[in-house]
């Protein structure tokens, strides 16, 4: 199956919570953001440096008040999320989000797949496409592809996130959203995950955008890295600087950025 690779523009998003209130909060700072098609951009920051808030941006739950979107040159800010969703596959932190509980994985999977397609749900589960379901969830390695009509219910976290994943790709986005979609999981499920998220999206070079608070995934995965604080993107690592990144330089960089700041900041109200 072709994807489509894209690529996704922010230009100056802003977004404000509780505006004019004791609770108001900047949660984007005017942030520009550009990936090229193909690219794969792991992000990081503390609680509260507005990732969540990015992505939900993105994927159209929320809409900025300042800025616009841009998805393969297109204009997005004023679609709906559900129009936005046959542009964007997102993978969620809770295992339980992202599929249907009460329906069969066969069924799922169906659904996802004619996401973007004109056919009906009656058509959704024809031998050629169950032959097909099956032998893309043998690339995931839990057996799956014998449990088609299993309640995904039914499924551990771990086998639910990998199903997710590979429904998220059904759909041929042009923009894959990753939120946080491994901090749930034990170890042992995290890592395989984290590998199928390394083959799946290099196996089509999907464009990617991956939240997470696991330092040294963001540093193994993908190709560029972002770090944000207080709504804004304080640190971009390319390619070719990602390949000697550590856990210490991060956290070093980071001490550095926030020491700049607090000593602007103090040149400000002095």
């Amino acid at each position: 199956m072709e994807r489509v690779k894209a690529m996704l523009q922010l230009n100056q998003i802003h977004k404000i919570f509780n505006e004019g209130t004791p609770d108001e909060k900047i949660a984007i700072d005017h942030v520009n953001l550009t990936l090229k098609p193909g690219d794969f951009v792991t992000v990081i920051g503390s609680n509260g440096a507005g990732k969540s808030t990015l992505m939900n941006i993105i994927s159209g739950v929320l809409v900025p008040d300042v800025g616009d979107i841009h998805i393969d040159g297109k204009n997005v800010t004023g679609m709906s999320e559900y129009k936005r969703s046959k542009m964007i596959g997102r993978v969620f932190q809770d295992p339980m989000a992202g599929t249907a509980p009460s329906m069969t994985i066969e069924e799922n999977l169906a659904m996802a797949y004619s996401r973007n397609k004109t056919r009906t749900f009656k058509k959704g589960v024809t031998k050629k496409r169950r032959d097909y379901f099956r032998e893309v969830l043998e690339s995931l390695h839990l057996g799956l592809e014998n449990r088609l009509s299993a309640k995904v219910g039914l499924l551990s976290g771990g086998e639910r996130q990998a199903l997710s994943l590979l429904m998220a790709t059904f759909t041929e986005p042009a923009i894959l959203l990753l939120d946080e979609h491994t901090a749930a999981l034990d170890p042992s499920r995290a890592e395989l995950i984290t590998n199928l998220t390394r083959e799946i999206v290099g196996k089509y070079q999907l464009t990617t955008l991956m939240v997470t608070h696991n330092m040294q995934q963001a540093i193994d995965l993908g190709n560029r890295l972002i770090m944000m604080d207080k709504g804004q993107i304080i640190l971009e690592v390319d390619a070719e600087n990602k390949k000697d990144l550590t856990i210490e330089g991060l956290l070093e960089e980071f001490k550095r950025i926030r020491g700049v700041q607090m000593a602007s900041d103090r040149a400000v109200l002095s």
